[in-house]
């Protein structure tokens, strides 16, 4: 077969928890998930990330709980799913400091804090990573997320893009705008460490925000993190095609993930951006061993090891359907849903049953499965690539560490040897690494409507 002819990006997909997305799995001998609360957890996985070459560390987070299965949380305690949940951005800077090249991607919901402390806090970490951190853009789709919060419940789905498209447009003026390169001097003699002259003040009046103030922070490495998303309906499209850099989708097959993906890059091509602005990343289940025998064997552990209900847990909350209400084999009436579309639509779609749901969810989760040798995983990996027309993949955990260091052991050397993976890293900030094509946003993307010129102060 013909060589793929660019390298695979590949994150490690975590979170600041037990159970992520294959659920049940922490009760498996090898896991160490229940560590997550101890900081050398995340070191050493991040020494171990760094070792195997992965771009990232991909956290995701969530506000809320899952609490639609049932009417409450007792599977999701019962089973850790995403609950307990710590703050995934104290991390950072701790893996940061053990790792020279491995990069950021955190999960922070628009609706979490104010533009203009959220601002400050990233920036801070792009000055602590020297430029490593990205940002993973979501808007939410829990309803007790937003009582937690103090609201009624959340607001229409494209509403809340809406306000995230504002969120963005602060946040450029504060990242992009409010302080010149050269503002900073740092003159010791002439007691100047910043320009005054090269230093504006925000005056934002919108729909959803009411910002004035200087940005706290000095122009960072990147000054916007790389920007991440993952929304594939309508809405979702034309924000990831305004915004974002990488965009995650969910796809069980690869012709589902070849159109997703062409019709992402035919959107961000239509808002004036090169379709390569884009990358496409899926989330993926690997387990493999040096012999087809033992790759099997762990995987009949795993499933031994989970919890469909728990999984079926998640994907209530992901579609607002309480399934604990139907028998395994009673039709789903699926319908619109304030929650995640394109989830639902799928659901539809196939005419999804409790019990098509549920075997699914052998691995306590529903992300697509590679198992095998590291030449037959690399092979399917390829494939994806070739057929979904995907940049690369974010690796779910099974057992944590263990489904990493089985990557970095075993699938990066065979994927090396075909010129599909680096064989090291790239220098400069993670956006350089992903795209070779400098530090900060090009000026095809939205942001350009946001640095410096004389009106972007007072829109």
């Amino acid at each position: 077969m013909a060589r793929l002819g660019k390298h695979i990006i590949v994150n490690a997909f975590n979170m600041n928890c037990v159970g992520h997305i294959n659920h049940g799995q922490w009760t498996h001998p090898h896991d160490r998930s229940a560590d997550y609360t101890r900081l050398d957890y995340w070191t050493d996985l991040a020494r171990t990330l760094e070792r195997g070459l992965f771009d990232g560390l991909f956290l995701a987070d969530i506000i809320g709980t899952y609490d639609v299965y049932g009417g409450g949380i007792d599977v999701t305690l019962r089973e850790s799913v995403q609950l307990p949940v710590n703050d995934p951005i104290l991390l950072i800077s701790a893996m940061a400091a053990v790792t020279q090249n491995l990069g950021f991607g955190v999960t922070v919901n628009v609706n979490q804090e104010a533009p203009y402390t959220f601002a400050r806090r990233i920036s801070t970490l792009d000055h602590l990573t020297q430029g490593r951190i990205g940002w993973n853009i979501v808007t939410g789709y829990l309803d007790s997320a937003a009582r937690a919060v103090g609201q009624n419940g959340q607001t229409n789905h494209d509403l809340r893009y809406d306000q995230a498209d504002e969120y963005l447009e602060v946040l450029y003026k504060l990242w992009e705008w409010s302080w010149d390169d050269d503002a900073v001097i740092r003159d010791r003699a002439a007691r100047v460490y910043a320009d005054p002259a090269k230093v504006r003040k925000v005056v934002h009046h919108g729909r959803f925000y009411d910002v004035e103030g200087w940005h706290l922070s000095e122009p960072s490495p990147q000054r916007t993190p790389v920007l991440f998303q993952a929304g594939t309906s309508g809405r979702g499209q034309l924000f990831a095609a305004r915004h974002a850099e990488c965009v995650f989708i969910s796809a069980p097959e690869k012709q589902l993930a070849r159109k997703a993906a062409q019709s992402i890059r035919a959107a961000v091509a239509a808002a004036g951006r090169r379709p390569e602005d884009v990358k496409i990343i899926i989330g993926i289940n690997v387990i493999t061993d040096r012999s087809a025998a033992a790759a099997l064997e762990k995987l009949a552990e795993y499933r031994a090891h989970s919890s469909p209900e728990a999984g079926l847990a998640h994907f209530a909350a992901s579609t607002g359907i309480d399934f604990s209400r139907y028998d395994l084999d009673d039709p789903i009436p699926y319908g619109p849903t304030n929650s995640i579309q394109s989830a639902t639509k799928l659901a539809e779609s196939r005419g999804w049953t409790k019990r098509d749901l549920l075997n699914q969810l052998a691995l306590g989760g529903r992300y697509p499965l590679a198992v095998g040798t590291p030449t037959e995983v690399a092979d399917e990996l390829e494939s994806w690539v070739r057929e979904g027309d995907i940049d690369g993949f974010n690796l779910t955990r099974l057992a944590t560490p263990e489904t990493y260091e089985d990557f970095a052991d075993l699938i990066v050397p065979e994927l090396q040897t075909r010129d599909s993976f680096k064989t090291e890293y790239a220098p400069g900030t993670l956006r350089h690494k992903i795209f070779g094509q400098g530090d900060r946003l090009p000026d095809r993307h939205t942001v350009a409507n946001f640095r410096p010129g004389p009106a972007v102060a007072a829109q």
